[in-house]
């Protein structure tokens, strides 16, 4: 798991991104995730690998302190477009006995489909460009999910890429637990949607925040 060079960033004074408002004061979301998409592109490699191995840290500490002694299985994520890449932590989640499950698209209005993954075995593109496993051994919902977020806001509410995947994903009672995992820099105010469910937790190289 590896990422694209980035500019330098400062943190963690950064400003808030940019977003244009309605007159009814709404967000124009598509203009915040342009503004956040550049926003996460401005941080330097070196800086992202600083804040990759904090975050994953965190990580590990959240599951000894909620979930030790558990073997999972938790729902994880193949980082792209400049998300964080955790696969430090997967690595010791797997080597203590976690079992681990990436996400798979299974059509453009559904729910995603999660796969059990072992960490180094083959993998290919799914319809969307995302890496899964090349041999798909489809699991149940995992019961804990870290959830890669493209922005978040004070309520815990995540902002994506607008495909939904996620919204949809946690329709379905029982609701998994879930770990919002973003840089600190990408907290931005925007309204949430009747559909959008707040996140349990949200996890980045300055904090684990609950909202």
């Amino acid at each position: 798991m590896t990422g694209e060079p980035r500019i330098p960033c400062d943190d963690p004074a950064l400003p808030s991104p940019t977003a244009h408002k309605t007159t009814e004061t709404v967000i124009d979301k598509a203009a915040l995730r342009k503004s956040l998409a550049g926003l996460r592109a401005s941080i330097d490699a070196p800086q992202k690998t600083d804040w990759d191995s904090a975050i994953a840290a965190r990580v590990l500490a959240w599951w000894g302190a909620a979930h030790a002694g558990e073997a999972g299985p938790v729902g994880v994520y193949w980082p792209l477009r400049g998300e964080p890449d955790l696969s430090v932590a997967y690595a010791e989640l797997a080597a203590s006995g976690v079992r681990l499950a990436l996400p798979v698209v299974l059509a453009r209005d559904a729910a995603l489909g999660f796969a059990e993954w072992e960490i180094g075995e083959a993998m290919v593109k799914d319809q969307m460009g995302v890496a899964v496993p090349a041999l798909l051994r489809m699991v149940q919902r995992p019961p804990v999910l870290l959830i890669p977020c493209l922005g978040f806001n004070a309520g815990g509410y995540r902002l994506g890429y607008g495909g939904g995947f996620y919204d949809r994903t946690l329709e379905a009672a029982p609701r998994p637990q879930t770990v919002g995992v973003a840089y600190a820099c990408q907290q931005a105010e925007f309204a949430s949607a009747a559909h959008d469910v707040a996140l349990d937790l949200i996890i980045t190289q300055a904090a684990s925040l609950t909202p």
